[in-house]
C-alpha cells in the first residue's frame, strides 16, 4: 500500500485555526476591496462593449 498515491501515513484531521477579530476584519476589508474593483472594472467593460457595438 505504500505505493498508493491516495494513502498517507499519519493523516490526522487538522484543527481549525481560531481567527482573531483583527484577522477577520482584514479579510473582510480585502474581500470588499476585491468586489469594489471587480464592479469598477465591469462598468468600464460595459462601456467598451457599448462603444464597440456603436462603431461596428
Amino acid at each position: 500500500m505504500e505505493n498508493n498515491l491516495f494513502y498517507k501515513r499519519g493523516n490526522t484531521p487538522n484543527k481549525p485555526e481560531k481567527l482573531s477579530f483583527k484577522k477577520r476584519k482584514e479579510n473582510t476589508l480585502a474581500s470588499l476591496n476585491e468586489v469594489e474593483n471587480f464592479l469598477f472594472n465591469y462598468k468600464h467593460f460595459m462601456k467598451y462593449i457599448k462603444l464597440y457595438k456603436f462603431f461596428r
